[in-house]
């Protein structure tokens, strides 16, 4: 194979090419406005919807929302198989998943300090293991962040209805509805609304959303910070509200026996709670709109994971003791359907704003770190020059911003795509462990290089990274894998019929050679 394939990009040539005056982006981010788009990433919708499925098990997903009177709207069923659920030891579920990303966030720190450039696991695979490696992380940053943000859009149109439904008002079924349903739509006492395969609708909320905030993401990453601050913090209240109400309502009883499937459940409520946690790389894809990147980037990829895991034990802990763990079973929104038994009205309503500024945020943000990742690979050479376009006025790369709006939106309103939300947990899973092999590679390649983050423990970090992510990689479905491969042969096709052609990479001749 061509060795020019693996040919890696100079750190330093890297950092001096993001200072190029037509591409720089405006540096406005602290570890405060950093930490706030981590939280605002990583508490989406997982901790509202999928939790639920994780402490009781899945028999069958179901993409369904909220309460009755929205599921007469929407519910989406396809067959799966049954897993056990964790019960009230999600909450070691959650540790235990905290651990295994807390090494690849301790990687993911050492890298944005080193390298403070747009991109995350694309730019660091660029200066340590060559092009093609790069072109493939890059692809799968990619779908992940596309894929992740369809799903989300998606619930944020069910929790809109279960709003509406608080207010006695039922929206038509056509306007919050996929036009594509593979299982039909069905009420909760099974009757048909529409028959499987197409209809004539579009999910309106949805695809608005999306819109919506790619203005807010090209006016300007300060103004996107500022607005997502906001949105994190109202939506840290109400689950502050949650824990601290529920929790007189707590019965004892209801954690007995802790952990009803044993270690079998708790490692696959684990699995099913995974993708919760993967929004924290994308503090590292603002590294370049970022003050002082080699100090505030550890510090907000660390401190984001720690305020994110006390956060989610604090969730599960209560509701596992507010009702019994079985009674969870296929809820696609077990703490506002918890309330909802408990009649605490006002209470729902609070976390219900709550669910609905988390996935607001969560949207944002990796809304911002999809375009970041189109922008590197484009100011690389490897997609169009066009999607590294920085806008004269607001200096953030508008086209790719919009571009990767309406590539979300669009298929958002059209397809139920709550089926393709593990492709997202498979392409994290491959770029953490890409990144921790980053990491061993500089350490051996440039020991004497200044790093004002080192991750701790030596090789320790790095490697766990690896193993854990391998072994979580290699307990997915295989249909995960068969779709994942499908969109890396579709990325190495156009790698090799185009980006190879026009890397910049070609017309330097001092970047480094480097065999595999």
């Amino acid at each position: 194979m061509d060795s020019g394939l693996f040919r890696v990009k100079n750190i330093d040539k890297l950092i001096s090419d993001a200072d190029e005056p037509e591409r720089r982006l405006k540096k406005s981010l602290g570890w405060l406005s950093l930490t706030s788009l981590g939280i605002g990433a990583v508490i989406g919708s997982g901790i509202f919807t999928v939790v639920g499925t994780a402490i009781a098990g899945q028999k069958l997903q179901v993409s369904s929302i909220l309460n009755a009177p929205l599921l007469e709207y929407l519910i989406y069923h396809s067959p799966s198989f049954g897993r056990p659920g964790a019960g009230p030891a999600i909450a070691i579920s959650f540790m235990l998943v905290a651990v295994v990303c807390g090494f690849a966030a301790l990687c993911y720190a050492e890298l944005a300090a080193m390298i403070p450039i747009a991109g995350s696991a694309y730019t660091y695979t660029y200066a340590t293991m060559g092009e093609l490696i790069a072109w493939i992380i890059g692809w799968d940053l990619i779908l992940e962040y596309a894929v992740s943000n369809m799903a989300v859009s998606v619930g944020f149109s069910a929790h809109i209805v279960g709003l509406l439904d608080w207010f006695g008002v039922h929206p038509n079924p056509r306007w919050i509805s996929p036009a594509y349903l593979p299982s039909g739509m069905s009420d909760f006492s099974g009757n048909e609304i529409y028959p499987p395969g197409w209809h004539f609708g579009f999910n309106w909320p949805a695809f608005l959303i999306v819109m919506l905030l790619t203005v807010i993401l090209v006016r300007g990453i300060r103004e996107s910070a500022e607005t997502n601050n906001v949105m994190v913090l109202l939506k840290i209240v109400a689950i502050v509200v949650f824990v601290g109400f529920g929790a007189s309502f707590i019965h004892p009883a209801n954690w007995h026996p802790f952990a009803p499937n044993g270690w079998p459940g708790i490692l696959t409520g684990g699995s099913i709670i995974f993708f919760t946690y993967i929004g924290f790389d994308s503090v590292s894809t603002a590294a370049e709109e970022t003050r002082n990147p080699q100090r505030d980037l550890p510090i907000g990829i660390i401190a984001t994971l720690v305020i994110c895991t006390i956060l989610y034990i604090s969730v599960v802990v209560v509701l596992t003791g507010l009702v019994p763990w079985q009674t969870l079973l296929d809820d696609a929104a077990p703490v506002v359907n918890t309330l909802k038994r408990l009649n605490l009205r006002s209470i729902r309503l609070i976390v219900l704003c709550g669910a609905l500024l988390g996935m607001i945020s969560s949207l944002l943000v990796f809304q911002l770190g999809q375009a970041r990742v189109w922008f590197a690979m484009s100011r690389d050479g490897l997609l169009p020059r066009i999607f590294s376009r920085v806008h004269k006025n607001y200096r953030t790369p508008d086209f790719s911003t919009w571009v990767a709006g309406v590539v979300v939106g669009v298929p958002a309103g059209l397809l139920d795509i709550g089926t393709l939300a593990d492709l997202s947990n498979i392409g994290t899973l491959f770029a953490f462990a890409l990144v921790a092999g980053g990491v061993l590679i500089l350490r051996y390649r440039e020991p004497n290089r200044h790093r004002a983050f080192r991750a701790p423990g030596g090789p320790l970090a790095p490697i766990m990274t690896i193993v854990t992510c391998l072994l979580l990689m290699a307990g997915l479905p295989i249909m995960n894998w068969i779709r994942f491969f499908v969109w890396l042969v579709i990325g190495l096709v156009i790698y090799f019929s185009y980006s190879r052609k026009r890397s910049t990479l070609r017309e330097e001749p001092g970047i480094t050679e480097q065999s595999r």
